[in-house]
């Protein structure tokens, strides 16, 4: 291994500051989440991305890549949600040993009454500090990282 590529100067600020967004912001997320909808940010997300398909439905494999999450933590969720009536497995019809997630109306009523809160959250942290260009430059900045992070095998615990 040769010597470290150390970061300049410009790149050391720029981590410093990506990595206490990552650190604070699902932990702000997550407050407004427990506080005015009672779920965790993971599972408004995994509501959410049901939310968001034509039938209110996907594999349990394909919900855990959209949620970029491991399926044994996805399952545990799941299962939560179930208890809760948000959403109810099925066997999928093409493929026997998969499994699919199903959004129930109850869990689309949850989703529809937490996002507003949600996306106001997200909206003040986020976008209302930011004008067009740094709303473009933060996302393309995202999606390169987003696009090298692609390229490398992922496993969540």
């Amino acid at each position: 291994m040769g010597e470290p590529r150390w970061l300049d100067e410009r790149q050391q600020r720029a981590w410093r500051s990506l990595a206490a967004v990552m650190l604070r912001l699902p932990i702000e997320l997550e407050r407004q989440l427990r506080r005015d909808a009672e779920l965790t940010h993971f599972e408004y997300w995994v509501l959410a991305m049901l939310s968001e398909t034509a039938d209110r439905t996907l594999q349990l494999s394909d919900l855990a890549a959209r949620a970029s999450a491991s399926l044994s933590r996805l399952s545990h969720v799941v299962t939560r949600l179930e208890d809760k009536g948000w959403l109810r497995r099925e066997r999928c019809p093409g493929d026997a040993r998969a499994t699919n997630a199903v959004l129930t109306e109850a869990g689309w009523d949850k989703v529809v009454a937490s996002a507003p809160g949600h996306v106001e959250e997200v909206r003040r942290l986020v976008f209302d500090g930011l004008d067009d260009q740094g709303v473009g430059e933060l996302a393309r900045a995202c999606d390169a990282i987003l696009e090298r992070l692609a390229k490398r095998s992922f496993t969540v615990t």
